[in-house]
């Protein structure tokens, strides 16, 4: 009894001062603020697309592959962090259908204002689609963990970038799929984009549910050992603060955007 009692002792001691933060802490302040700043690059980015290709201004500079690898460090941040929130979120069922009404909204909207190409399937869908998944895996005790299991879902996530093109691999080791495989209609969705598909925004399950995974199978195994104290309590006001009201800002901003440039 003397020798457990001193053990649960030392064990209290070194837990009150491990670095890492308690493991049901549900905001950890570096992912709202690297969320943060993805917002306000994305908000930028298309502040620069509207002048560019609505407003008819001059912006040679806004083209790829600058263009290509600015969307892609907003979209991917976003995804990444989303699927790590997994692991936090009291409902993943709830928080999938609330990203999916968002995205309904944003079709409906975009198709009835004929500024741009409607968005079907983007970024909102996607994290929808991705967080239902999730919550299906969870259910079914199969949601990846830990950082080998993260490091081959990237992996892959980087041979299947090119697929909604028909290209699977990276360089000289790419295959191209059968066109036939495109010409199926009602695949957009996955990732197979179908004869006149177009979106203004086009994020399917496929690449892309895989870099949500990435980011799942971290968090859970991040939450399980403890955030360090800096990462947890991190704090950039002007980024924390537009981190947490994410989803507010995308659903505003472009309207806001538009009205900036002259183009409604």
């Amino acid at each position: 009894m003397g020798d457990t009692s001193a053990r649960d002792a030392a064990n209290a001691v070194l837990q009150s001062e491990a670095p890492a933060v308690q493991r049901q802490q549900t905001r950890i302040g570096i992912f709202d603020a690297m969320r943060g700043f993805s917002v306000i690059s994305m908000v930028l980015f298309h502040f620069c697309y509207d002048l560019r290709f609505l407003a008819g201004v001059d912006l040679r500079w806004f083209a790829p592959p600058l263009q290509d690898i600015w969307r892609a460090s907003i979209s991917w941040t976003f995804l990444f962090i989303a699927g790590c929130m997994c692991a936090y979120a009291r409902n993943n069922l709830k928080r999938g259908l609330r990203y999916g009404a968002v995205a309904l909204a944003i079709h409906v909207v975009t198709a009835l204002a004929v500024v741009d190409v409607p968005i079907s399937f983007g970024i909102i869908y996607c994290m929808s689609a991705c967080t239902l998944v999730a919550w299906l895996l969870k259910r079914f005790h199969c949601l990846p963990r830990g950082p080998v299991a993260a490091l081959v879902l990237f992996a892959c996530f980087l041979l299947l970038l090119r697929f909604p093109s028909g290209i699977i691999g990276v360089g000289p080791l790419s295959v191209t799929l059968p066109r036939s495989l495109y010409n199926v209609p009602g695949l957009a969705w996955l990732g197979i984009p179908g004869p006149g598909f177009s979106s203004g925004d086009y994020y399917p399950l496929l690449p892309f549910l895989l870099m949500y995974l990435t980011g799942a199978a971290m968090g859970i195994w991040l939450r399980e050992r403890g955030y360090p104290r800096w990462a947890a309590s991190a704090d950039i006001p002007l980024l924390n603060f537009v981190g947490r009201h994410a989803l507010l800002v995308y659903v505003v901003h472009q309207p806001v955007l538009l009205l900036l440039t002259g183009v409604v």
